[in-house]
């Protein structure tokens, strides 16, 4: 599990095809910044723009990490293919806070920015998602994209999505990978988990979801 919080941007650095075809996946490279893995061991997971994966070599002198992702993984996240600045957050410990809200790791949809621009001295920014996630988007509501925890302001549906307006300040510009974007980026996108037990038990058979008796 994650919280959304992110605790580093890194860099892709390298992405090197694992064969010859469309279904091989690749392997990462990520730099990161100074002490960064300090803490990390082969095997824990870290989240790069909100997608879940395993450390599978470790060069903390050369603050490097690798990572293999599967074709399937690359066919459902967006830009993680490609060398440039990247959101980075280790997995959650039992006694850590939970600044954010609980986000599992896992890339729900893309999304598509139409708007960024500074508003005095925060942020706008619009991102377009798509029309099967815009049942999960509320007003305050949370939303993860591309690995971090935000709270969306305004939300309007149209007929190919659902736009959400959030608000960035300053700090999560300057520390966060998500000043880099610009309009027509593609984002990883995560709805809230609670969200999603939500419409699962709107939306369930009563009499189907009972425990069966002993």
């Amino acid at each position: 599990m994650f919280t959304g919080i992110i605790t580093g941007v890194g860099r892709i650095v390298a992405a090197h095809a694992q064969g010859s075809s469309s279904t091989h996946g690749k392997r990462l490279t990520i730099e990161c910044p100074p002490a960064y893995l300090d803490d990390v061991g082969l095997g824990d997971s870290i989240a790069l723009n909100g997608a879940c994966m395993t450390v599978t070599t470790l060069d903390a002198a050369q603050r490097q990490f690798t990572v293999d992702i599967s074709a399937e993984s690359l066919a459902k996240t967006a830009a993680l293919d490609q060398t440039g600045a990247i959101n980075l957050e280790k997995a959650l410990r039992a006694n850590d806070r939970l600044g954010g809200h609980l986000v599992s790791g896992h890339v729900d949809g893309i999304g598509q920015v139409t708007y960024f621009a500074q508003v005095g001295e925060s942020w706008e920014l619009r991102v377009l998602t798509p029309k099967a996630l815009a049942k999960y988007l509320a007003y305050k509501g949370s939303l993860t994209i591309n690995g971090v925890s935000l709270t969306v302001n305004r939300i309007q549906d149209t007929e190919t999505g659902c736009e959400a307006s959030i608000n960035l300040i300053p700090h999560t510009v300057q520390n966060t990978a998500l000043g880099t974007l610009t309009t027509g980026s593609q984002v990883n996108l995560e709805i809230d988990l609670i969200a999603r037990y939500v419409e699962r038990m709107l939306n369930s058979d009563p009499q189907q979801s009972s425990p069966v008796e002993p």
